[in-house]
């Protein structure tokens, strides 16, 4: 099987159009090294697949809406199918991570696996993250490690390694869950699904004059409802959130698109004037857009 290189594939909603794996085995893993730098930041975004990470070395904070995680060496959390998140290191993290289609546990929609297990873990109840702390849940976390390893050297019967220990971990979360899925008195938080809409809105229309009233129409929500939603779940405002978006989408372009001038670039990303891009591309980035293009050259960034 063999480790994939880490890089995100994002479409215009930020939802992951890399396939993880293969048809027949649903299931990719990945080893990352992440510095706190806003190049190395991993953006919101999302994907069908379960995420299980595990904190190699160093700390890193992850957040889902409504929740933020710290995680040092020896933890493990699991981030559901469909859940925006997003995560920085504080100040460095290597991590290591696996990205699982349910179907690689379950065989298929119908099973008993399925029916009775996982769809109503993933679709039922309240599970969006799962912190596992090395000081109390040590198994769970050996299972990730032995699966990790078994994908990660390619050993014979890797697949069977793999599904074992992942149907572990899962059966593990259904057994913390299973009350809300017995009673059916819990279910995702309704700020996951609004801030997924207003989000995806952001990131379709970033390059376009956005007001707030737009953003909470894509939710239908009024707009005082949208900014404490954005506070609740992802601690800015909307336009805060905009901004940051649009730097993000220049800096990715002055590297991927050298010969675009810094005028055309401000200009795609929504900003009134080149010099207004540049000073916010400097609080964020800590150097002029000029000055990243030319730095990224010389480490031979391009």
């Amino acid at each position: 099987m063999g480790l994939e290189k880490c890089g995100l594939n994002l479409n215009h909603n930020h939802k992951e159009l890399q396939a993880h794996g293969t048809a027949g085995f649903p299931c990719a893993a990945y080893l990352g090294q992440y510095t706190d730098k806003p190049e190395q930041v991993i953006p919101w975004h999302w994907h069908e697949e379960l995420e299980i990470a595990y904190v190699k070395n160093g700390t890193i904070k992850l957040k889902i809406p409504t929740k933020t995680y710290f995680l040092e060496k020896g933890d493990c959390i699991m981030i559901n199918s469909n859940i925006l998140h997003y995560a920085i290191a504080a100040p460095q993290c290597e991590l290591e991570s696996l990205v699982f289609h349910p179907t690689l546990i379950t065989g298929n929609n119908i099973s008993a696996f399925a029916e009775k297990y996982l769809s109503p873990l993933i679709e039922k109840t309240s599970f969006d993250g799962y912190l596992f702390k090395r000081d109390y849940a040590e198994k769970e976390i050996n299972h990730f490690i032995s699966a990790f390893h078994a994908a990660a050297s390619d050993v014979s019967g890797f697949e069977f390694i793999i599904r074992e220990n992942l149907s572990q971990i899962c059966f593990y979360l259904y057994q913390q869950f299973e009350q809300e899925i017995i009673t059916g008195e819990a279910g995702l938080n309704q700020d996951n699904f609004r801030i997924r809409k207003m989000l995806d809105y952001i990131h379709s229309h970033f390059s376009e004059a956005v007001m707030v009233s737009e953003i909470a129409k894509a939710a239908d929500i009024g707009e005082r409802e949208c900014m404490r939603c954005f506070q609740r779940t992802i601690h800015i405002s909307p336009i805060q959130y905009l901004l940051k978006y649009r730097i993000m989408q220049g800096a990715d372009i002055l590297l991927k698109s050298p010969s675009e001038s810094i005028s055309e670039v401000s200009a795609f990303c929504g900003f009134d004037s080149p010099s207004n891009f540049s000073k916010i591309f400097k609080r964020f980035y800590h150097c002029t857009p000029r000055e990243y293009k030319n730095s990224h050259k010389k480490q031979g960034g391009l």
